[in-house]
């Protein structure tokens, strides 16, 4: 049956509702920034930019690097924008706009974050790189689909456990992310390990200003856990809702941060922006060094 005018918005020129894009304005690889001023930092490497569009705060450049055919989107703060940025991506790639229907062939994308992190471990300094192994969802807008055959249920068993996880918050959900990607990308220069992604900056982790938390533990509770040779090394708010996404539609997803703070030792880099110039460098050589 079509999908209903209620369920797949379209803008009156035929673009999708928040992206502000037809089928045609998008690559098949992905770089998915929050920062809507991080978009041109990424686009301006380009040799060609083939289509630009805003709306609000998602931003879009296509274009091309070293014969690969890229785009870059900015996605806003938080797991809420991802939904968004990720099933409009989707729809975009898999669903024909004209007849309403999914199409019978699907479309495998490929996501690639470049974002910002404060590390959780002590040993992992600032303006280092790192490749998100697995996203630990502790938002809970993942529940909203059917997740059981993408999580982890054995490791969210012991990170409850050792965490003394409430039984009213969400549940934590730990998701793979794309093991092709992360082959690409990672070197020498990466740390690798579990991203934590938290549903606020303040409270949600760990950051107290004038409201008391209801665990003021818990960053040390998820410091401090293990599991057969992991660890959450970082912080930040869109990880795992990109990874939990893309493997229930069957894309390919992985997440780099730069790590501009380390909340274990209370530091904060003396220039930010460099080291995310530096991780943009170093993604777009890794993803063309093998084509």
């Amino acid at each position: 049956m079509p999908i209903n005018d209620s369920e797949l918005i379209l803008n009156p020129d035929g673009s999708i509702y928040h992206l502000n894009l037809k089928p045609e304005h998008i690559a098949d690889t992905i770089i998915l920034v929050g920062d809507q001023d991080r978009v041109e930092k990424v686009s301006k490497h380009f040799e060609v930019i083939e289509f630009k569009t805003q709306k609000r705060e998602f931003k879009t450049h296509t274009g091309w690097y070293k014969g690969k055919h890229l785009s870059v989107i900015s996605t806003g703060i938080g797991p809420d924008n991802i939904d968004i940025a990720i099933n409009e991506l989707d729809a975009l790639a898999n669903i024909d706009f004209n007849k309403r229907m999914v199409k019978e062939d699907i479309t495998t994308l490929n996501f690639i974050r470049i974002g910002t992190s404060g590390a959780l471990q002590e040993d992992i300094p600032l303006d280092a790189f790192v490749i998100s192994e697995y996203g630990l969802d502790l938002n809970g807008m993942l529940h909203s689909y059917q997740t059981g055959n993408i999580t982890n249920p054995e490791m969210e068993r012991a990170f409850i456990q050792h965490t003394q996880w409430p039984i009213f918050k969400a549940r934590p959900l730990l998701i793979t992310c794309s093991e092709a990607l992360e082959q690409q990308l990672v070197s020498a220069h990466t740390y690798k390990g579990i991203t934590l992604t938290a549903v606020g900056f303040y409270g949600p982790q760990g950051r107290i200003l004038r409201l008391p938390l209801d665990d003021e533990s818990l960053n040390s509770k998820i410091q401090t856990f293990h599991f057969n040779g992991l660890r959450v090394t970082n912080l930040e708010m869109e990880t795992s809702a990109i990874y939990g996404l893309s493997k229930l539609m069957g894309h390919q997803a992985v997440s780099l941060n730069a790590i501009i703070a380390n909340r274990t030792l209370g530091t904060f880099s003396k220039n930010p922006g460099k080291t995310v110039d530096r991780l943009i460098t170093y993604t777009l050589e890794r993803l063309v060094k093998e084509e």
